[in-house]
């Protein structure tokens, strides 16, 4: 049994439906997840990762966990899969934790928590996702207007749909024990650049309106705790080279290309209709 947490995410729903695809017994967990939510023969248990002791549950039979960095008490998770029998621990973190270990203290705390785990471990840092354009749904349907600072900074941000099927080959095959992967788009794209792609799978312009960088801040406020709103800053507007860099590790564990953010345009424009 393989547990997925976040599955009604954007990289968890796609996940669950990788593996149950493959006739894979899979277990579902969310918060508020209903029998609705999820592909016909997959278990749906409603839990909380900020609740250890109420995970329990969910993870009765398993032998692989997919986890988030989510809740306050990575130990308390790890050990409630530890006791569950959980052999296999596959954590969804950030890049952040490699490159600004100051911005993002809480997803260091569930990877130092996976490595001491004495289970089986493999971390995937992911890279900025294609997903955060959602924010911008509601002005393009209203308005055909994007906004984001840095108009003109590229990052090499990651398709969910990869994150999720290098999570389901790392979960179902050997020989990605102790790896950690950075996982990363095929090619560097400016916001500028993002919001002509959601206009070309529109079939109609997006205009890009450059945000301050306070402005920015204050929206990211509302959402972030203030050492991550920092750090997101700090990328988006002053990357490092690593950063920068386009990961192998998409192209490694799938044996084919990352999709690049125009396939995700294309492959979500409805929401943006």
């Amino acid at each position: 049994m393989i547990v997925i947490t976040g599955a009604t995410g954007n990289v968890g729903r796609s996940l669950v439906g990788l593996l149950a695809a493959e006739g894979l017994p899979v277990t579902a967990v969310a918060r508020r997840i209903t029998e609705a939510d999820v592909p016909a023969g997959v278990r749906a248990v409603a839990a909380d990762l900020g609740d250890p002791a109420g995970l329990r549950p969910a993870l009765a039979g398993a032998d692989a966990l997919f986890l988030l960095v989510a809740g306050e008490d990575p130990q308390g998770v790890v050990e409630a899969a530890r006791e569950a029998g959980v052999r296999r621990i596959v954590l969804l973190s950030s890049q952040g934790v490699g490159t600004r270990p100051g911005a993002y203290p809480h997803a260091a705390r569930f990877e130092e928590a996976v490595r001491g785990s004495g289970l089986v471990w493999t971390v995937l840092r992911s890279g900025g996702m294609a997903s955060n354009a959602f924010a911008w749904a509601e002005p393009v349907r209203a308005h055909r207007t994007a906004e984001a600072p840095f108009g003109d900074v590229g990052l090499p941000f990651v398709d969910p749909d990869d994150v999720a099927a290098v999570a389901a080959a790392v979960l179902r095959e050997d020989g990605h024990d102790g790896a950690t992967y950075v996982l990363t788009g095929p090619v560097a794209t400016t916001p500028r650049e993002r919001a002509a792609a959601i206009g070309a799978a529109l079939g109609e312009p997006v205009r890009f309106a450059e945000q301050t960088r306070e402005a920015a801040r204050a929206q990211m406020a509302r959402v972030m705790p203030p050492p991550v709103v920092e750090g997101t800053l700090a990328i988006l507007g002053e990357p490092t080279p690593e950063e920068r860099r386009v990961s192998p590790d998409v192209e490694r564990v799938l044996g084919r290309p990352a999709h690049p953010f125009t396939a995700w345009a294309t492959r979500n424009a409805a929401a943006f209709r």
